[in-house]
């Protein structure tokens, strides 16, 4: 999810916040993710990640292409709805390695998963609709990552299901869709051939459990070390995550401080993570007082360490310099970047900024303990 219009900041204080626990029923079942099931014709799963050219959520995107691209164990192609770079929300762009329509024609039987991240007024798109419609009755799982599951809900894919979504979607998810069975405080929510989510940051632990259904236990144990992750469970507690009084006047104290906003920028090169980069950026750009910036020597696309292509927002030495740039961390496993973010944002904006930043992402931060 975006770091929210004022708008949508205001329309989330008033949205009364209830009944935090789970509905009884059967979630130990959708807990579980189901042991993926070879085709025949395929020697590893397909996974296809969708992007909107418009607007596609960064870490929704990048994060689940590069945990399950690194893991070896699917075929991963990062898509986009047309041909050109993919504009990412809320900073960075990349350059997909296929339309949907390439992909089609590439995999006329489908993908066995398809990402759905939060690609905003995509979500509503007739031809993106019936693409996942296609693609579910083909036998994919569909996987929808934070504001990606309005995309399922739309396209009728959750009519009668169990599912979750982002702490400040659900309640209007209940209102539009009251055909599902939504439940809090569950990272991930498995149903059928639909997997849901919660917050930005539940991308992390649910590429790690789609690794395990693919690859099993052993494997995803050694993804989850060398990315730094330390349990990919779907034990989540929802009830912290709520705007307050504190966190609207942290972001629209922040907004308005304009002599104070700056930009900051990442130094990119080819290899650089690209899990890095999307997390680092991700945050800094939710401040409300940054914009963060990819900054490359030359103009031209980057391949990032696990093939994705990055579009440079700027080259170094030319116009429009960041103010200052961030460091990468790039001794430290991937999915560790997080959490150095929000300690330079807390360093640099205070801790209520790194706060609103972990809310609006639905990161559970232990500060203190990084």
């Amino acid at each position: 999810m975006n770091a929210t219009t004022l708008a949508g900041l205001l329309a989330a204080m008033a949205v009364a916040v209830s009944g935090w626990a789970s509905p009884p029923g059967d979630l130990d079942e959708a807990a579980t993710i189901s042991r993926h099931a070879p085709r025949p014709d395929r020697e590893r799963p397909v996974v296809a990640v969708l992007g909107y050219n418009a607007s596609t959520e960064v870490t929704d995107y990048v994060v689940p292409y590069g945990i399950l691209a690194e893991s070896g164990v699917a075929q991963v192609v990062a898509l986009s709805t047309a041909q050109g770079p993919i504009r990412m929300s809320p900073a960075l762009q990349f350059e997909a390695q296929a339309t949907t329509r390439e992909f089609d024609a590439r995999f006329p039987g489908g993908a066995d998963y398809v990402i759905v991240p939060n690609i905003y007024e995509g979500a509503s798109d007739p031809a993106v609709l019936d693409w996942v419609r296609r693609q579910a009755a083909r036998g994919a799982i569909l996987v929808g990552i934070c504001d990606g599951v309005p995309v399922l809900a739309n396209a009728g894919l959750l009519e009668g299901r169990r599912a979750t979504g982002h702490w400040r979607t659900l309640p209007d998810l209940e209102r539009k869709h009251p055909g599902t069975q939504w439940h809090r405080n569950r990272r991930y929510v498995a149903d059928g051939n639909v997997i849901t989510t919660s917050g930005v940051s539940a991308s992390i632990p649910i590429s790690v459990a789609l690794v395990e259904a693919i690859g099993g236990r052993q494997k995803a144990e050694a993804l989850a070390a060398a990315l730094g992750v330390a349990d990919w469970s779907p034990v989540h507690d929802s009830a912290p995550f709520k705007l307050t009084a504190g966190h609207l006047f942290t972001a629209l104290g922040n907004k308005a401080m304009f002599w104070r906003h700056e930009t900051v920028g990442l130094e990119v090169a080819d290899g650089v993570d690209e899990i890095s980069v999307a997390l680092i950026a991700d945050a800094y750009a939710r401040t409300r007082r940054s914009v963060a910036l990819s900054v490359g020597e030359a103009e031209r696309p980057i391949r990032t360490r696990r093939g994705l292509t990055l579009v440079p927002d700027r080259v170094s030495k030319g116009a429009g310099q960041p103010s200052r740039m961030l460091p990468l961390f790039e001794h430290l496993p991937a999915a560790q970047a997080l959490d150095r973010a929000l300690d330079g944002i807390a360093a640099s904006y205070g801790s209520a900024t790194a706060d609103f930043v972990a809310l609006t992402m639905e990161y559970p931060q232990k500060r203190g303990e990084r």
